[in-house]
C-alpha cells in the first residue's frame, strides 16, 4: 500500500493505476469504512481511500479540532483491506489558499433534516468531495448510506455536473445491538452509548405504524389510534401510546426513504412524505447529536 501526501505523488500513481474506486474518508475508520474498501474491490482495478479532515464542513464550536486522528490504526486496517493506495494531503495541500470557490447545494437538499441544524455543512462536503473527485479521476466513488442526506446531496453533485463517474453506496454497518457504527461513537459516555440504540429500535418499531408524532416537550413518539399494517382489531394501538426516545436530542425528523432528496421531490414539499418534524430550542450539549442510528 502506497501513502502519498501530494496531490502530483497520487495523480503520478493513478496514471497506471487501470479502473480506480475511491472511498473518501475522515480517518478514525471502523468497520464500516472497511466495508465501503472491501466493496470498492469489486467495482476497479485498484482502490484509493482519502484521509482528510475537512475543515469547510466543520461549524465553528464543532469537533474540528477533536475529531479523533488515529492515522497509523487505520493505515493498517486498510492494508488489511487491500487499499492501493491512501491519500493523505495536509490542509495546506488541499487548500494552499483560502478556499474562495464553493460547490453550494441548494436549500432544499442542503438546507433540511442535518442541514437545517448545521448550516453551511453540505457547502463544505460538496466542496472537498468535487477537489477529491477532480484530484483523484476515479471511475467509481463509494459513500455509506449512514450518512443518507449526504448519500443524495453527491449523487446529485455528479449528475448535475456531468461528472464521468458513478456513485456506488454502501448498507449501513451495525454493532451488535443494532447502533449505527459511527467514528463519533466515542464521544458517548457509557449511559449515552447504552440508550443509543433504543432509537433504532423505535424507528424500526415505527416502519409499520401509518401515522406517527414526534412530541415537542416530551421526546416521545404519539402513536396513532390505528392496527400495525397487517394486524387485527387485537394489535390496535390507543390512541396517544408513548414510546420514549433516549434524550436529549437536539433535534427529531421523519421522512419516507423515498424522497432521496431528490430535486423534483424535495423534503417539505406537499407530497414529499415529510411527517412531523420535532424542533427544539437550542441544541443540548452533551447529547446524542452525531451519534447515528
Amino acid at each position: 500500500m502506497l501513502i502519498h501526501e501530494t496531490i502530483a505523488g497520487l495523480r503520478a500513481a493513478r496514471a497506471g493505476a487501470g479502473t480506480v474506486a475511491l472511498v473518501p474518508t475522515m480517518g478514525n475508520l471502523h468497520e464500516g469504512h472497511i466495508a465501503l474498501m472491501t466493496q470498492a474491490r469489486a467495482h476497479a482495478d485498484q482502490v484509493i481511500a482519502t484521509i482528510f479532515v475537512n475543515r469547510l464542513q466543520f461549524r465553528p464550536g464543532e469537533d474540528f479540532e477533536k475529531y479523533p486522528r488515529t492515522f497509523e490504526a487505520d493505515c493498517e486496517k486498510m492494508a488489511a483491506a487491500g487499499v492501493e493506495h491512501v491519500f493523505a494531503p495536509g490542509e495546506a495541500e488541499m487548500y494552499p489558499q483560502p478556499q474562495t470557490y464553493h460547490v453550494d447545494p441548494p436549500s432544499d437538499q442542503a438546507g433540511v433534516l442535518d442541514g437545517e441544524f448545521r448550516p453551511g455543512h453540505f457547502r463544505g462536503v460538496a466542496t472537498v468531495v468535487m477537489k477529491l473527485f477532480q484530484i483523484a479521476q476515479a471511475d467509481v466513488a463509494l459513500f455509506g448510506k449512514k450518512d443518507y442526506q449526504q448519500l443524495m446531496v453527491i449523487r446529485n453533485l455528479v449528475r448535475e455536473f456531468n461528472l464521468p463517474l458513478e456513485i456506488v453506496p454502501g448498507e449501513t454497518v451495525r454493532a451488535a445491538d443494532g447502533l449505527a457504527l459511527s467514528s463519533r461513537n466515542g464521544y458517548l459516555d457509557t449511559n449515552q452509548r447504552a440508550e443509543a440504540p433504543q432509537m433504532n429500535r423505535v424507528l424500526r418499531g415505527l416502519v409499520e405504524v401509518p401515522d406517527v408524532e414526534v412530541g415537542v416537550e416530551a421526546l416521545e413518539v404519539l402513536l396513532p389510534a390505528e392496527p400495525c399494517r397487517g394486524g387485527d382489531e387485537s394489535d390496535r394501538r390507543a390512541a396517544g401510546q408513548k414510546v420514549l426516545l433516549p434524550q436529549p436530542l437536539d433535534h427529531v425528523a421523519v421522512a419516507q426513504e423515498v424522497d432521496a432528496l431528490d430535486p423534483g421531490c424535495a423534503v417539505g414539499d406537499p407530497g414529499a412524505g415529510e411527517q412531523r418534524v420535532h424542533r427544539p430550542g437550542d441544541p443540548v450539549d452533551g447529547g446524542l447529536d452525531g451519534c447515528a442510528v
